[in-house]
C-alpha cells in the first residue's frame, strides 16, 4: 500500500469525524482503532469491549471504530508507526513486531525468560514504565496492555527428540522467535499474520511458532497435525492512542478511558489465559494432536537457545537492569 493511499485513510477518518451524528450539542468523537487480528479473536473482542465501555461511559462523546482484520492496509509491524504518524488514531500493536522501531519492544520474548503470565506481571512491575517512555517517543499513548497465550510448536510432522527438528521451515512472528527456532536448527523466517495461510498453503513454510489462538484463526488443522508446548516467549499486545488525538478529548473523558484500562486490564489477561485453553481444546477437536514435550527433548532446546538471552543484552543493553531487578525479584538473579 502507498502512502498515498494510507493518508487517504487518515483523511477519511476525519472526514467521518465531522460527518458523524450529533450527540446533544457537539459531534461525537470518532476514533478508527486498526488491528490485523480477525475479528473473532479474543483481542478484538477485549476491544470491542473496552470501546462500549468507554463510549458508555463517555455518553457517547468518544465513539471507538473497531478496524479488525487488517482492513484498514497497515500489517503488523506497521501499527506501531501508523499510530505515530496519525495515520490512525489507535491501533492493538503487538510489541514484539516493533523491534525493528525499537528493540526494547523484544524485552518480553526474551527467550525462556518468561515462564507464566504470573512472571509477564513480575516483569511488566520493571518493564511497564518504559514501555510508557518509549510510547511518548512515538507520540501515543498506552491505554492497556494484554499478553499473547502461551506459545506452541506446530508442525506438519511428529518429534521426539530436538534434533529431529532440524531444517524444518518454521514461521515466527517476531525475531526473537526465529532466533529460538534457528538456533535449534530449524529454518525460522518472520511472516506476519496477513501472510501466513497463504504461507502455510503453498509449502512456504511446514510450521508456525506461535499461540493456539493463531492456530484457530488460521484454521491450522487444515495444514498442519501436532501441537508441542514449548512457551518459548511471551509478548503482549498493547492498545494505543495517538498523543494528538488524546490531547483533542476532555479531561474527564481522558480520565474515563484511564480508569476503564486500569479496570479492565485484569479481566483481559484472564481471557488470555482461557482463550489459550479454549483454542487448545478447538485444535484438537479439529484432529490435532497435542505432544508432550520431553525434559529431555525442552532441555535440548533451551541449551540450544541458552546464549541468545545475553546475546540480547548486549544487543539492548537498556533492558539489561530491567531483566536483572525482575530476575532478582523471582530470585533467579
Amino acid at each position: 500500500m502507498s502512502i498515498n493511499r494510507r493518508q487517504f485513510i487518515s483523511t477519511s477518518c476525519v472526514a467521518v469525524t465531522a460527518a458523524a451524528p450529533f450527540h446533544s450539542a457537539f459531534a461525537a468523537t470518532q476514533l478508527n482503532l486498526a488491528d490485523v487480528l480477525p475479528d473473532g479473536n479474543f483481542m478484538v473482542q477485549n476491544a470491542r469491549k473496552y470501546a462500549e465501555a468507554v463510549e458508555k461511559a463517555t455518553a457517547g462523546d468518544i465513539v471507538i471504530n473497531l478496524r479488525p482484520g487488517g482492513s484498514l492496509g497497515f500489517k503488523g509491524p506497521e501499527q506501531m508507526r501508523a499510530v505515530r504518524d496519525g495515520l490512525v488514531p489507535m491501533a492493538d500493536i503487538l510489541t514484539s513486531q516493533q523491534i525493528g522501531d525499537e528493540a526494547m519492544f523484544g524485552t518480553e520474548g526474551i527467550p525462556f525468560l518468561v515462564a507464566s503470565q504470573s512472571e509477564l506481571r513480575s516483569l511488566h512491575k520493571f518493564l511497564r514504565p518504559e514501555f510508557d517512555k518509549l510510547a511518548t517517543k512515538f507520540n501515543q499513548k498506552i491505554l492497556y496492555m494484554v499478553p499473547s497465550p502461551a506459545q506452541y510448536m506446530f508442525l506438519k510432522v511428529k518429534v521426539g527428540t530436538a534434533d529431529a527438528l532440524k531444517g524444518i521451515k518454521i514461521r515466527g512472528a517476531d525475531k526473537n522467535t526465529v532466533d529460538i527456532c534457528n538456533a535449534v536448527g530449524m529454518a525460522g523466517v518472520i511472516i506476519p499474520f496477513g501472510e501466513l495461510i497463504p504461507a502455510l498453503a503453498s509449502g512456504r513454510v511446514d510450521g508456525v511458532a506461535t499461540s493456539a489462538t493463531t492456530g484457530v484463526d488460521a484454521k491450522f488443522w487444515e495444514f498442519l497435525k501436532y501441537v508441542y508446548p514449548t512457551n518459548h516467549t511471551w509478548s503482549c499486545n498493547m492498545v494505543n492512542i495517538n498523543l494528538d488525538s488524546w490531547k483533542k478529548i476532555a479531561p474527564a473523558q481522558q480520565k474515563a478511558m484511564e480508569d476503564l484500562a486500569a479496570k479492565m486490564e485484569p479481566d483481559f489477561w484472564e481471557v488470555s489465559a482461557q482463550a489459550d485453553r479454549d483454542s487448545i481444546k478447538k485444535l484438537t477437536e479439529n484432529g490435532m494432536e497435542l505432544v508432550p514435550v520431553s525434559a529431555a527433548m525442552m532441555g535440548d532446546i533451551r541449551k540450544s537457545a541458552g546464549g541468545l538471552q545475553q546475546e540480547y543484552l548486549q544487543r539492548v543493553p537498556a533492558a539489561a537492569p530491567i531483566v536483572k531487578q525482575y530476575l532478582t525479584s523471582l530470585g533467579r538473579a
